[in-house]
């Protein structure tokens, strides 16, 4: 589905080694407090989403292992929900402060996402974008330019251990366990265990056939 690398599950640490990761984790909020500050003042004058597009944009561009402590650190106290085991990669834009991930989620490089569940063990390969359902612009009306029109944001689910691939955009909810193929465009919401692919996505058959 995709040739972006999977990370492997780690084995279970040692008391030194929890240790150790817990300091680095201490460090990088203390490395992050600046920013931090800056989103608040920012969120009280434009708005918390506002805000994390900004702040957002300057913590993607942080490399390595370094940039995924410093993104975890920010996104634990600005988004609605994000676990200490959530890893984030370089270039990925957040937009809805409401974004929860959670345990185990990763997310690959240059993804973009806005008001989303991420459920335990989920996995975005590089580039994948889900914005906040598929009605973020209405159009219906001819008199009045688009962005005039206003639209409509939702949480979209991607359902615990699913796996999107590169460069996939989900407009509507994945099933937990559910794989969706490279490049494929998710406009309906996919059932549970399922491989989806296509433009628009549809399910070309069941994982545990």
């Amino acid at each position: 589905m995709s040739d972006a690398p999977i990370p492997v599950p780690p084995s279970q640490s040692s008391p030194v080694k929890e240790a150790a990761k817990a300091v680095v984790r201490f460090v990088a909020l203390v490395a992050v407090f600046p920013l931090l500050l800056g989103f608040w003042v920012n969120a009280a004058l434009v708005g918390r989403n506002r805000a994390l597009e900004s702040s957002s944009q300057l913590l993607s561009l942080f490399p390595g292992i370094s940039g995924q402590y410093l993104r975890r650190a920010f996104l634990q106290r600005v988004l609605a929900g994000c676990h200490h085991s959530a890893l984030v990669e370089f270039g990925t834009l957040f937009s809805q402060a409401g974004a929860i991930l959670d345990a185990n989620v990763y997310v690959g490089t240059r993804c973009q996402l806005g008001l989303v569940h991420l459920e335990r063990d989920v996995l975005l390969a590089s580039g994948v974008q889900i914005p906040s359902g598929g009605k973020t612009h209405y159009f219906d009306d001819a008199t009045k330019p688009i962005r005039e029109q206003g639209g409509e944001r939702r949480m979209v689910t991607i359902g615990a251990g699913a796996w999107i691939g590169t460069g996939a955009i989900v407009l509507a909810d994945v099933g937990k366990g559910t794989i969706v193929a490279a490049g494929a465009v998710v406009t309906k919401p996919l059932p549970e265990n399922v491989i989806a692919a296509g433009i628009p996505a549809k399910v070309i058959r069941n994982r545990f056939e």
